[in-house]
Formats: structure tokens, sequence, C-alpha cells
């Protein structure tokens, strides 16, 4: 057998170069680089590597580790999880960085591929600076906390473990079932040691992403079920988006004249204008789909994870014989809600119940309840586009601004706060794969970064991170590499002096603002309950070398949108908003831990209704 000497570091970056997925017929590179922050751990093993033997592989320097990897997720998403951009960090703080991260993506199923540098595997120099040492188990380093956030996890002790390593790394990476973070930990000493290498483990390896079909017997209980409803409700999940299923939803809907609810990774697959297109659902829902599947008979979901804020903690379907279908690739996701299940493609799976309803003649009966609920709340998001307010801009009215101005082809990135309920309901999406918002998590600090991965995916668009003040300071570094790549991000910052969505919780629950907001210490009190602290986030932004523009009027706000489209720089527009100007409510419940015991009545009786709507729920 012809082998090659290399160091496991130089084996693993020419392997990644001739890795290929084919999905429908179509092939392509699935590795587009790396991201790295080099230190001791990386730097003479990976790092030396990429500088010799990177080949086609595009190195990316990230400023912050969890940042990096937030793109990296990004990219990964807005390419439908089919092509992808590894991260290779130092040992210790630099690795344990990217675990927020590495749960970002396993919770949305989006894969992402980890190479935090390790302790030595022969121990000698031990300690070695930052390593964490555990007396229990000498074996165990900072990086087994990747353990439960990883789909795949593995520590290269020897070179030749790598071969069945990234073998086994690449299977869950491009399984559209069983994707998330893997994490191959890559002790420094080991990194730089060599061995001789199969010539073939080099060869350029396709990995098929199949549509996997749905049985017989799947499909026959399926249309036995519908057969049997008159009020279908269907939740339109990120599942529709990745397996590409959207104009075969939208003829299925048609043909049954069937509702569409909208979760935040299938919002957008669908044209918010489609007369069948309700909008969000759950507990960031509309009045229209929050409304239809209190009253539905069936819920068939595509692609859903059926998470609580869907199904607001399983409250929101209050029809005694309601029933649920679920269509995924995913077993996992399939049986909640104890539902009826196909475990599929979504796409093949619609084009074959279309068949086969068209052959028994099946149609809904509903009459004007779809177009008066849509109307309705076409209505409520027209006057809350236009709210004005003496005292100054509120969150609706600068959404609508917003969604006007910057056009049909631009994208918006979000993740936390507020900002994601009021677009679920409010933003009217109509191109697909213009709405990309990571809410599986929520993680705060991915917009900025996650913008980034997004441009980085498609530079030709314009994308906007929208992004809440407190999710801002968390994490924006990424705002430095975008002006270093020259990949122009507009950051629109809602600056409402803090965590407003966490103290609307507090006040909807009976508890006064506490720890909620940016004020200054009160020196009477000792409390937090001083004056706002002023924060110039423009001049932040623009010492990064950001083009900034401040916010404070509709009519800025108007000349800010407009210019940043000829800006040929990341830009960031400050926009002071009111706290309190964000939407809730619509017909929606949300389970929160509402304490049992307190001395104000306020709590006592949201304790009293939380347990009472409870009630109502659904068990399991």
């Amino acid at each position: 057998m012809k082998t090659v000497r290399l160091t496991t570091a130089q084996a693993l970056v020419r392997f990644l170069d001739n890795q290929y997925v084919e999905f429908d017929g179509k092939e392509n590179k699935f590795v587009k680089g790396i991201f790295g922050i080099f230190g001791h751990g990386c730097v003479l093993g990976i790092g030396q590597a990429l500088e010799e033997y990177k080949g086609d592989l595009v190195f990316y320097q990230g400023k912050n580790e969890q940042g990096m990897a937030h793109a990296a997720i990004a990219y990964a998403k807005q390419k439908n999880r089919r092509e992808i951009i590894a991260c290779t960090s130092s040992i210790g703080p630099g690795a344990l960085n990217m675990v927020t991260a590495a749960a970002t993506a396993t919770v949305n199923r989006i894969p992402l591929l980890l190479f935090p540098g390790d302790t030595f595997a022969c121990r000698q120099p031990d300690p070695v600076l930052q390593q964490l040492e555990n007396p229990a188990s000498i074996s165990i380093t900072a990086n087994d906390a990747f353990r439960p956030v990883s789909k795949y996890w593995d520590r290269i002790e020897r070179p030749e473990q790598l071969m069945s390593a990234m073998l086994n790394a690449m299977k869950v990476l491009t399984d559209p079932a069983e994707t998330g973070t893997v994490t191959i930990c890559l002790p420094q000493d080991v990194q730089a040691e060599a061995y001789d290498y199969p010539v073939e483990f080099f060869d350029k390896r396709v990995h098929h992403i199949e549509r996997r079909l749905p049985t017989k017997g799947e499909i026959e209980r399926a249309v036995k079920l519908i057969k049997s409803k008159k009020n279908p409700l269907i939740i339109c999940g990120g599942g529709v988006r990745y397996s590409e299923a959207a104009n075969e939803l939208r003829k299925f809907a048609e043909r049954f004249n069937i509702p569409i609810a909208e979760t935040q990774a299938g919002k957008g697959e669908i044209e918010w204008n489609h007369p069948l297109n309700l909008g969000g659902i759950g507990v960031t829902g509309t009045l229209a789909a929050n409304k239809i599947a209190k009253e539905a008979d069936l819920v068939i979901g595509i692609g859903t994870r059926f998470s609580d804020f869907t199904t607001t903690s399983k409250w929101a379907f209050q029809n005694p014989t309601v029933e649920f279908l679920s269509i995924n690739v995913n077993g996992f996701d399939a049986i909640k809600l104890n539902a009826k299940y196909i475990i599929a493609d979504a796409r093949e799976t619609l084009k074959i119940l279309y068949e086969e309803l068209v052959r028994i003649g099946y149609r809904s009966e509903y009459k004007n309840e779809i177009k008066e609920a849509k109307d309705e709340w076409n209505k409520e998001v027209d006057r809350l586009y236009s709210i004005e307010l003496e005292e100054g801009l509120s969150q609706t009215r600068v959404l609508g601004e917003i969604n006007k101005t910057i056009g049909e082809e631009a994208i918006i990135v979000g993740a936390s706060g507020s900002l994601p309920g009021d677009l679920q309901r409010l933003w009217r999406a109509s191109k697909q794969r213009t709405y990309h918002m990571e809410y599986g998590f929520s993680c705060m600090g991915y917009e900025v970064t996650g913008a980034l991965g997004v441009k980085m995916a498609e530079p030709d668009k314009e994308v906007y991170a929208l992004v809440g003040d407190g999710s801002y300071l968390m994490l924006h570094s990424e705002l430095v590499t975008s002006i270093q790549e020259g990949l122009k991000i507009n950051i629109l910052l809602f600056d409402n002096s803090g965590f407003q969505c966490i103290r609307n919780l507090q006040n909807s629950q009976g508890i006064p603002t506490y720890g909620t907001e940016f004020r200054y210490r009160d020196k009477e009190t000792g409390d937090l309950t001083g004056e706002y602290i002023p924060i110039d986030f423009a001049a932040n932004a623009r010492a990064y070398g950001a083009k900034t523009y401040t916010v404070k009027t509709i009519e800025e706000l108007k000349k800010a949108l407009e210019s940043i489209k000829h800006d040929n720089v990341s830009t960031l527009v400050d926009i002071k908003v009111l706290p309190k100007t964000m939407t809730c409510g619509y017909e929606s419940w949300w389970r929160v831990g509402v304490p049992e015991v307190a001395e104000r009545e306020s709590v006592i009786e949201a304790c009293k209704k939380m347990k009472e709507e409870i009630e109502k729920a659904r068990k399991f």
C-alpha cells in the first residue's frame, strides 16, 4: 500500500480539502475553510499544516472563539447544511469558549466541526499552561466539556486514530437527521507527530446525502388519519428549508385548503402574503396562527422539533379531538406530542401524500376562517408598524420601516431578546432564505457573528443583523473580522437600555423590575435603580472602522437605511428605542417557574394563574 509521511495535523488538513457532498445530483466541496485563533496547542500543529498544506481551504482569523464558531454555524445554515467552515483553537480557555457555540449547533441541527487543542497525550510536561487537572482522572481535560453538547466526540491520542475519527466525523456532519457539533480534540504533541498514512485516505471522498423515503405503512396510516379530520393545520419547520420542500408544501396546502403556521426555522419558506400562510405560531406567534391552532383537530408538523415556543408549552392545541402527525427525518423529533409519524424526507413525503389524498378526494372543511384570521392579523401588523409616540421610537414602528426599506432580497439575522418574538410575528418575508433566525438556543451574541457567516455564504446579498443592546455587548468582535475580510454587514442595534424582554417577563408574573436594565447603582439604596447608562454604540463600532449612524427619529432612520445601502464597509445603526414597545400576547401562554411563596400578592396570583393554565396543557 502506498503511503505518505505526514504529521497528524498535516494529514487532517489534506483530508479536509478532499471532502465533497452530493445532494440531488449536485456535488460541491464540503469544507470551505477553517476559522482559527492560534495559540499553543494549535499554532505549531494545525497552524503549520495550514501554512503548507491547505490546498483550496481558506483560513479565516477569528477574534473570539465563540464568535468564529457562531459564524461557522450561520455559514452552514445559510448553505442548507451542505458546506461548512471548521474551527480550531488553543487548549483551555480558547477551547472552552467554543462550548456555547457547540451547543447552539447541536440544538439547531447544524453541522459544526471543532478542533480544540488539547494537553499533551504523553503527559511528560504536565501540568502545562492552561491545563485543567482533575485528580479523579488525569485523562480528563477541559475538552471533556464538549461531550454533552457534541453529536460526535473523539480525542486523537495516536496519529493513526485520525483516520477512523474523521470518517466517523464526516458521517455525522453529513447526516440530515443526526447532524450537529463534531468535536475532535487534538493533543498538541500528537498534532506534530508523523505517521505513514495510506494515500487512499486522501482520495476525493463524496458523501451522499440521500432523501429517505416513507414506508407504505407510514403513508397508509397518515392518509387514514388526515382523512378523518376536518380542520388540519400545518406547522412549517426548519426541515422544510433543509429538504427544499417549499414548493411541494405550497402545492399541498393549496390543493387541500390547509393553513400553514411557521416556526422560527421555517419562517420565510412560504411568502408572507400567501393566502394560507398565517405566520408564526406559538409563544411569539401571530393571533391568526394561534386562533386556528386552538381549534385545529389535526396538527401536521413538518420538520419541527415541537419546542415549547412552538406549542406554547403544549398548551396551544385546545380541541379535545386534536391529534398530531409528524413528518421528520429525525426519529427523536418525530415521536414528540405522541404523534403518528413518518420518519422520512419532507419533500418526498409531501409528494406521495399529495397523490394519495388527491386519489381519495380529500379537502379540509375550512370556509372563511383562514381568510378572516389572516385579514385581522394583517390589520394588526399595519397598526403596529405605524405607531408613533411623542416620547421616541417604538420597536414595532422601527421594524416596519426596516421591513419596507431594505428590500426583498436582503437577509436579516437574529437570535435573542425581544426581537425574535417581534420578527416572528411582524416580519414580512417574501423570499426564501432571507429570514435567518437562531432560536433553538436563542444564544445572545449570535447576531453579529451570524451575520458575518451569512455574508460569507452569500457575499452578493445585503445582510442585516438585528440585535439588542444586551446581545451586542455580549459578543460583537467578529465585526472586526468582517472589516478585515471586506465583507460588509449591517448591524441594526436596538438600544432600549437593558434586557427588556426579561423585564417584561418579570412584570408579567407580578415581579417588579430587578436587575434587567442598564442603570447606575443608586448610592442611597445600593440597588441598580439609578439613571440609565448612556452608551454610544456608534462610537464603539466607529473605533473598529465601521460606518455608523445614530438614530432617534423615524426620519433619521429612513435616511440611515437608505445611506447604508451605498456604503462599502460594515455599518452600525444605533437606534434608540423606547423600553416596553415590543409585542406580546396574542392568545399564547408560556410555562415559566413562578414562585409558590412570596410576600407580593401579585406573585402569588401569577403562580395561581400559572397552575390553572398548566391544567389545560398536554402532559407529554
